[in-house]
């Protein structure tokens, strides 16, 4: 399943995030990549204790936790704090899946990636190439959102950075461990949540309302892992 989040920050956000993003200090993104990866990672990427990426991560965090439709979704347990990263010059990620496991920095904490998560902070006309592209079961997707913009997919699919060859791309990219580890049954369970909020909506005195949404907790009592 793949999912766009409109206006997950709103335009002052943006801006205020964005000028941080342009003076921060940025490594060589290499360093965080695998065996395997780093033979295909170009790009640069903020320190895990860099106070920039601290702050615009709570910020994003915070705006995760509010946003009805992630929260639908993605079903989250826990969240992998933010990281950031700077395609500029050609800079690109060739095809790759990521991690199935991450640990927190500076914690013994370890999440299970089940969700891949990102955040566009620059607008697409200020750059050119540097779209992700995702392949699933459903087929090859191009993302290039605007600034402010999420998308959310799969942890499990095959992707890359196209090369960036003008301008500057910006993003923050992070990793959500679910409640229910299968993305089907995510989708089921955001299909049905959707159809009971709709029929709400047009018919909220339907007795039927409750039996949906029982029907939609038991789903998730039995396929939910805390």
């Amino acid at each position: 399943m793949l999912l766009t989040l409109p206006h997950l920050l709103d335009p002052q956000q943006v801006r205020h995030c964005r000028q941080a993003l342009e003076q921060a200090e940025w490594h060589d993104g290499r360093a965080t990549a695998g065996h395997l990866a780093v033979r295909v990672k170009d790009n640069q990427q903020l320190p895990f204790d860099s106070p920039v990426a601290r702050r615009i991560g709570d910020l994003i965090l915070d705006a995760l936790g509010r946003h009805p439709r992630f929260m639908a979704a993605a079903l989250p347990l826990r969240v992998l704090p933010p990281r950031f990263n700077r395609y500029r010059g050609g800079g690109q990620y060739g095809n790759h899946i990521d991690n199935a496991v991450f640990n927190v920095p500076g914690t013994a904490l370890r999440i299970r990636s089940d969700i891949s998560t990102t955040v566009f902070f620059s607008e697409p006309d200020e750059y050119d190439g540097g779209e992700l592209i995702v392949e699933d079961t459903y087929g090859r997707h191009s993302v290039k959102l605007p600034a402010g913009h999420a998308v959310v997919y799969p942890g499990t699919s095959l992707h890359r950075v196209e090369p960036v060859t003008r301008g500057t791309r910006y993003a923050s990219f992070f990793w959500t461990q679910s409640l229910v580890r299968d993305d089907t049954r995510r989708a089921l369970l955001l299909e049905l949540d959707d159809a009971i909020q709709a029929l709400t909506r047009q018919v909220p005195e339907s007795p039927e309302l409750s039996r949906l949404t029982g029907v939609y907790h038991n789903l998730l009592r039995q396929w939910a892992e805390t």
